[in-house]
């Protein structure tokens, strides 16, 4: 685990060093300019329980879109596409990770409140909290960034972290 988090903070560090030395001088990628990778867009994994699952997201705050195939959560710029498990478990579709099978999920979400706020969010989605609240280093400041983090699972029983960066937060997770 280690030497993982230790290969993504340099991968990472390397991006942002080459992203900034880089200069875009065209807006088409090619021999006349530089690209880079931007950010991050969207990850998909399969889902079991469609109704419960896209109710549980409603309730957590995410706007839902409903697809024949796939239907998709999203948040500010990005967003998770489930897809259906007649899509999954179909021997046509191959553009899956090859066991991709629910549940296979772990994500983080930034909350952009108070601690309070989040668990009194959770609360009205009927949402356990399995642990948390707990200090975690997150993605921000290239993975140096501290936050307090709440962990639930989504009705497929994928591992939901939510993760708080105020000084507050941090200040009541370790009962300063």
């Amino acid at each position: 685990m280690a030497s993982r988090r230790a290969f993504l903070k340099r991968a990472i560090s390397l991006g942002a060093t080459a992203g900034a030395a880089a200069s875009l001088t065209s807006s088409k990628l090619g021999s006349q300019g530089r690209g880079r990778i931007a950010g991050f867009d969207h990850v998909a994994v399969p889902m079991r329980n469609t109704e419960p699952m896209l109710a549980f997201y409603r309730a957590l705050g995410f706007a839902v879109k409903e697809g024949e195939r796939i239907c998709s959560v999203h948040m500010a710029h990005n967003k998770i596409g489930f897809h259906r498990p007649s899509l999954w478990q179909s021997d046509e579709f191959d553009l899956k990770a090859p066991r991709a099978e629910p549940p296979c999920g772990d994500f983080c979400f930034v909350w952009e409140g108070s601690m309070s706020s989040l668990q009194a969010m959770l609360a009205t989605a009927d949402a356990v909290v399995i642990e948390g609240p707990v200090q975690r280093q997150g993605g921000r400041d290239g993975g140096d960034a501290v936050g307090t983090s709440l962990y639930i699972r989504d009705p497929d029983q994928n591992l939901l972290e939510f993760i708080v960066y105020s000084e507050a937060s941090l200040a009541q997770a370790v009962g300063r």
